[in-house]
């Protein structure tokens, strides 16, 4: 009777499980697959014939100077990011976990920025980069802000750089608060009461309370920083003479654009192995300094 109840709970459980595993695999494992197939070929992903060439593919991007050019943008904005929120997502955790006056309203008002679509905002600040700044510069006689940031190939990446940071903190200190609640009060009562200064406290005690939120931050914005798109598209569409040209939009303008189909298939496949690479080696270093229960 039991073995009866026990394969009949199995049994409900895979009515329940197979229509989203069904779709899963249809619209996402099935076309990573496809995906696979075709990057081994020389398909422009619109006619029918096309040929195997192996991984001609994925040698030739190893020579291409426009996707290694995207690569090192990628690796650049990715790293100046993640040090960016990861510092004002701490500061900005610690300073709302505070008793302070007005906490709800602070916390609410950083959030804002969360709940705007990330094109609506690029255009937003594609606004304020064209005409607000430089229009405050000759009011005020400031030469730096005359210019256009999104104009020069030295300074747009800091423009689109700026607007994603002023977006993507939002979540980053969420964790952070809640991380810190993690924190026991004990703890630091005890480190304070033996003469701990502020800084051994937060170096000692809440740092490693805080390594499984900030590994989660960490994997998360190297993501957002190496599949930025959305900003680029509104803020420079990779310009100016392809200085900001993300290796997603170099991806979309080869695939759908150039009809270069299966040459930007094998270079999404080879980012996405990076990424899923680096994202294992972070999270198994933070592991093992983590504070466990």
């Amino acid at each position: 009777m039991a073995g009866f109840k026990m394969k009949k709970k199995q049994l409900t459980h895979a009515v329940f499980v197979a229509p989203s595993l069904l779709f899963y695999s249809f619209f996402l494992v099935l076309p990573i697959l496809i995906g696979i197939y075709y990057s081994f070929t020389n398909w422009n992903g619109i006619t029918r014939k096309y040929s195997f060439i192996g991984f001609q593919n994925y040698k030739k991007m190893f020579t291409d100077q426009r996707f290694l050019r995207a690569i090192r943008f990628n690796i650049k904005y990715a790293f100046i990011l993640i040090v960016c929120i990861l510092a004002l997502s701490i500061i900005l955790g610690l300073l709302l976990n505070q008793k302070i006056w007005g906490k709800s309203f602070f916390r609410a008002a950083y959030f804002f920025p969360a709940v705007i679509s990330l094109i609506t905002t690029g255009l937003i600040f594609n606004q304020i980069y064209g005409n607000v700044l430089p229009e405050l510069g000759e009011l005020l006689h400031i030469t730096f802000l005359k210019k256009n940031i999104l104009a020069s190939p030295n300074t747009a990446m800091y423009g689109i750089l700026i607007t994603h940071i002023w977006q993507g903190v939002a979540i980053p200190t969420v964790l952070v608060i809640a991380g810190l609640q993690t924190v026991p009060e004990e703890l630091k009562e005890a480190a304070a009461l033996d003469g701990a200064s502020a800084f051994q406290v937060f170096r000692y005690i809440t740092i490693p309370f805080l390594l499984p939120v900030i590994s989660m931050i960490l994997v998360l914005v190297l993501k957002d920083g190496l599949m930025v798109y959305d900003y680029v598209l509104a803020l420079t569409t990779g310009g100016p003479a392809g200085a900001t040209e993300s290796i997603t939009m170099l991806l979309f303008k080869q695939g759908f654009e150039e009809l270069k189909f299966s040459y930007a298939i094998s270079q999404a496949i080879t980012v996405a192995i990076v990424i899923i690479a680096v994202s294992i080696l972070q999270i198994s270093l933070t592991n093992r300094k983590k504070v466990y229960d």
